[in-house]
């Protein structure tokens, strides 16, 4: 398959902002974040001190970008037509070039990620506009596209695939011999594992922060939710999470499994068991126009009605996009309603000190019949035991 989305795609999208933009009567929208650059034009680029930008009025889009990018920005037949400026950071502002080119008036919209130093250049490059911090953006990639869920979905395959190879790693040391693998050596197998697959599976792969990675954890260090990959390894009686994820077309998704190495205690079972009807609550109540917090209020009550609060660190789950975390926040704090097109992750978790972690996470759509789980790795304890 193709990763890189159409022109006409980037095309609809850009009419589907400017209309909220008309609605929310902005006459105008600057925005420097590397996501939302991508996401409306489609250039992907490692972001650093040379600003990339994005001007989008009723009748144009224009793109800010450094002279040594230009031919990048072309070579993915962005959908723009490109103010270049010379280099950063130069004789003149880029944004100084740009605003001095477009002149703005009226209501111009900028994004909460806008650093506050470069809203004053802003302010200061066009005196004679009104200048809104607004989520208008950020409500637009809220929804997805069916063009941006079929790179989702193809997302979810990869990184269910993903796990697998993390399994197969560890079983081909335990028919061989071998010792079990670490931590940092199963993320890095999974990580080779998922990149090579998308090169070799895909057209025009396109490469944003990262392809493919995760985290790895085993034993006593699953007890930290973000604990990152050690030399620690895989041992039998032990549990471990394969906490994984990739982007296709820039679109992530994650696969997240708990396993047991051996036959699991009945300590291991009560816990994984609580994992698991949690999880599986949580996806139940992912429908839309339910509110998010309320949604993570009945996947969170099974573990507190378990008796298990204490060993609560996190929310139910987040947004997937064109970065693995963003809005919405399936959480407390965060009312809006769910809606169709909407994709987030379902992972409540258990974490117990000194003993481990039990995470499930599925990448799910929401679709106006109900959720609808795009990875499908087995998840049950008994599908989970290796060995």
């Amino acid at each position: 398959m193709k990763q890189r989305l159409s022109p006409d795609t980037y095309r609809r999208i850009q009419d589907g902002v400017r209309a909220r933009l008309e609605a929310g009567g902005f006459d105008g929208l600057l925005v420097d974040d590397h996501h939302h650059v991508a996401y409306l034009t489609g250039f992907f680029h490692f972001p650093n001190e040379r600003p990339a930008a994005v001007w989008l009025t009723a009748t144009e889009c224009l793109m800010l970008v450094p002279a040594l990018e230009a031919d990048h920005a072309q070579k993915q037949n962005t959908v723009a037509e490109f103010v270049v400026y010379p280099e950063f950071p130069g004789v003149e502002d880029a944004f100084s070039i740009l605003l001095g080119q477009v002149r703005p008036t009226g209501r111009i919209a900028y994004s909460p990620a806008t650093p506050a130093g470069r809203v004053e250049k802003f302010k200061t490059y066009a005196p004679d506009a009104t200048w809104v911090m607004s989520e208008v953006l950020e409500a637009a990639r809220l929804l997805k596209s069916p063009e941006e869920i079929a790179l989702h979905r193809e997302a979810a395959r990869v990184s269910d695939a993903m796990v697998e190879a993390g399994l197969k790693l560890i079983r081909d040391a335990i028919a061989s011999g071998s010792p079990l693998p670490t931590e940092a050596e199963l993320a890095s197998h999974v990580t080779r594992f998922g990149v090579s697959t998308m090169y070799a599976e895909h057209e025009d792969v396109v490469v944003g922060q990262i392809l493919a990675g995760g985290l790895v954890y085993t034993g006593k260090n699953a007890a930290f939710p973000h604990g990152l990959p050690s030399a620690e390894r895989v041992k039998q009686g032990e549990t471990f999470i394969l906490s994984l994820g990739c982007a296709v077309g820039g679109r992530f998704a994650e696969s997240e499994r708990t396993f047991v190495m051996g036959q699991p205690s009945d300590e291991q079972r009560r816990y994984f068991d609580v994992a698991t009807r949690a999880q599986q609550t949580g996806v139940e109540a992912l429908t839309a126009g339910r509110p998010c917090s309320e949604a993570n209020r009945i996947c969170i009550d099974v573990i507190r009605d378990a008796g298990m609060g204490q060993f609560l660190r996190h929310r139910m789950g987040h947004g997937i996009g064109l970065w693995l975390h963003e809005p919405p926040w399936i959480a407390d704090g965060d009312d809006s309603p769910l809606q169709p097109g909407m994709i987030v992750s379902c992972e409540p978790g258990l974490y117990i000190p000194g003993h481990g972690g039990y995470r499930i996470s599925d990448t799910v759509l929401i679709t106006e019949t109900g959720p609808e789980r795009l990875t499908n790795h087995p998840r049950t304890i008994d599908e989970c035991i290796i060995g």
